[in-house]
């Protein structure tokens, strides 16, 4: 049951989100350093609130995260593929027009997933609380339309349910999962 309360507010949060949306931005980019072996592509979309501080969803995909030469299958094409869902605060980057910078942080959910080698066994998957911390450039064409530049640290919690309570900050320490992640992404305001 308890396994089931944070996905369902993480949902509630993204069906009510897009009503009070101020801006999407999808993104591509590249992640590096900390867990990474080379750097790999990752895809996802940053949903903004708010314009000079404000709050944002970001989602981020990095499929096949340590790449064929660190599959830990051989050449049988399993892949660890890494999903990121980050609830951050944000401060800056909201002028009309212009470029401005932004700083933003927060935490929210990281889940790695392996897929198996030739359909050997099912899917394998650990999700994990996570914080994230970043900034980057904001600049606007005109008032609707924009290119926004991020860089950001992902840093997984290590979960201690001793008494078992599973919201309680106290019971998480820093984990030893982490990398780094640049991408730029076209932004489009309404």
């Amino acid at each position: 049951m308890r396994n089931a309360i944070v996905p369902a507010l993480l949902l509630s949060a993204l069906v009510s989100a897009p009503a009070a949306a101020q801006g999407v931005t999808p993104f591509f980019g590249t992640t590096f350093g900390g867990e990474t072996t080379e750097n790999r592509y990752v895809y996802g979309a940053v949903l903004g609130f708010g314009s000079g501080a404000g709050f944002d969803v970001d989602f981020g995909y990095a499929p096949n995260f340590f790449g064929d030469d660190d599959d830990p299958f051989g050449d049988l094409d399993g892949k660890l593929n890494i999903t990121t869902l980050m609830f951050n605060l944000r401060f800056g980057g909201g002028k009309p027009s212009g470029v401005s910078p932004f700083v933003s942080g927060g935490a929210g959910l990281m889940r790695a997933s392996i897929s198996s080698p030739g359909d050997l066994f099912d899917e394998v998957t650990r999700n994990d609380f996570a914080l994230n911390v970043g900034g980057g450039l904001n600049g606007y064409f005109n008032e609707h339309v924009g290119l926004r530049g991020d860089l950001r640290y992902f840093r997984s919690l290590e979960g201690n349910d001793d008494d078992g309570l599973i919201i309680d900050p106290r019971l998480f320490d820093l984990g030893e999962f982490d990398f780094w992640r640049a991408s730029v992404g076209v932004t489009f305001r309404f």
